[in-house]
């Protein structure tokens, strides 16, 4: 493969004109590195019902290890992001996903609910390593709308995981107990250390990186929150993957309980709604070509609030029953691929300089306002309703924080730089 160009735009377009099939490997390299926290959440979801009742817990608590996880990412992140800037790309990876490996055979092993949970905190954490290293490797290699296309094809890589995740962890939990989903989730891990270590060559090189220690940090970190605009278009991802995590936090208790889905039934229902979140990425990916980031974000969210509204029509009537609820569902979810790709490359086309640490601030924040927001729906209720409240709440937030926080809906908003 051939060596990744420095940061910057002068040098991430040679790196990305040289070569279409390189451009394909990193897409498929960097997607399965940014799956693994999907899958790490995803694989699990069919055993939160029988992981409550071997530990002796509620529901509630079950769930708020999947949320955990996700706060845990976004600590993580703003602890391995400037890691990255500071030493490259590579070696705050590798430590990440070889702790990864370590604390899923300790989850396989764990026997009290309160002891899971800190080790999903933990867990979250240390995987926060790949989903940084690779948004800030697309910010390395690419900028613009041409990084918004390339994070786009990443969702489709990602999208795969709520497809196959599930079905993969139903088909260990008919063989096996929900322990042997960590085993098989460490045996994940230990295979992208292998990928880095023979296929991954660094993109961050010396002369880029950042020196000096905290006070460096604590400065790049100020410089970000300095800048308003880039604070409001990395809010929005999480605001979004907020919707997304509601949804999957709650569905397990939702559709196996509340309506009777069996384990394999609940898995291809996940896969379905995948195929919308793959779409969506893909038709965001043909459009920012032509159409600007900051439009096709203005749209989505919009469309998502009005399809959020009829969601929430159809669960507090019982219009079409469990159908009608799963087609409004899937409209939500399929919006989704407009929302977090474009806003993210937005912000990370503001500081290039800092891309690691960009990278952190804007996965932190996802993570950290997902994980609060989706762990609402469980202390809600857990149902269909609470669900849908969670998700009109975070979808209206975002409007608020694009309409207020930046000039997306103002009039020359449309020109909005990327």
């Amino acid at each position: 493969m051939p060596s990744a160009a420095p940061s910057g735009v002068s040098s991430a377009v040679p790196a990305r004109r040289a070569s279409s099939r390189s451009t394909v490997k990193w897409v498929l390299m960097l997607g399965a590195l940014s799956a693994l926290p999907a899958f790490t959440v995803d694989m699990y979801l069919p055993a939160l019902p029988q992981v409550a009742l071997d530990l002796g817990s509620t529901e509630a608590l079950a769930q708020l290890t999947v949320s955990c996880m996700l706060i845990g990412g976004g600590v993580g992140q703003l602890v391995i992001g400037p890691l990255s800037d500071r030493f490259g790309r590579r070696a705050p990876l590798l430590v990440g996903l070889a702790l990864h490996v370590v604390i899923s055979l300790l989850c396989a092993v764990v026997t009290s609910m309160p002891v899971l949970i800190g080790l999903r905190l933990a867990q979250g954490f240390f995987n926060a390593a790949a989903g940084v290293a690779s948004v800030a490797v697309v910010r390395d290699r690419f900028v613009g709308a041409e990084a918004a296309r390339i994070l786009s094809r990443l969702m489709l890589v990602i999208g795969v995981a709520p497809m196959f995740a599930p079905t993969l962890g139903s088909f260990v939990l008919a063989h096996a107990t929900w322990r042997w989903v960590f085993a098989v989730l460490a045996v994940m891990g230990a295979a992208l250390v292998l990928v880095v270590l023979l296929k991954m060559p660094e993109t961050h090189p010396p002369r880029r990186r950042l020196t000096g220690g905290v006070r460096t940090v604590a400065g790049g970190y100020g410089k970000l929150l300095r800048d308003k605009h880039f604070v409001a278009l990395a809010v929005i991802p999480g605001l979004g993957f907020g919707v997304l995590m509601s949804y999957v936090v709650g569905s397990p208790i939702i559709f196996q309980q509340e309506f009777g889905l069996s384990e394999g039934q609940f898995a291809l229902l996940f896969a379905v709604n995948g195929i919308g979140l793959v779409l969506s990425a893909q038709v965001n990916a043909a459009l920012v070509r032509r159409v600007a980031p900051v439009r096709l974000l203005r749209f989505g969210v919009v469309a998502q609030a009005v399809l959020v509204v009829v969601l929430l029509v159809v669960v507090l009537t019982g219009a079409g029953g469990l159908i009608g609820l799963l087609v409004a569902l899937w409209c939500v979810l399929a919006f989704q691929g407009l929302v977090p790709a474009n806003a993210s490359a937005m912000a990370l086309s503001r500081h290039g300089e800092i891309a690691g640490t960009a990278a952190a601030m804007i996965g932190a924040i996802q993570s950290l306002v997902a994980g609060s927001v989706s762990s609402l729906g469980g202390f809600l209720g857990g149902d269909a309703v609470a669900m849908a409240l969670v998700m009109l709440a975070a979808v209206v937030l975002a409007i608020g924080v694009l309409a207020v926080a930046t000039p997306a809906f103002r009039r020359g908003g449309w020109h909005m730089p990327v």
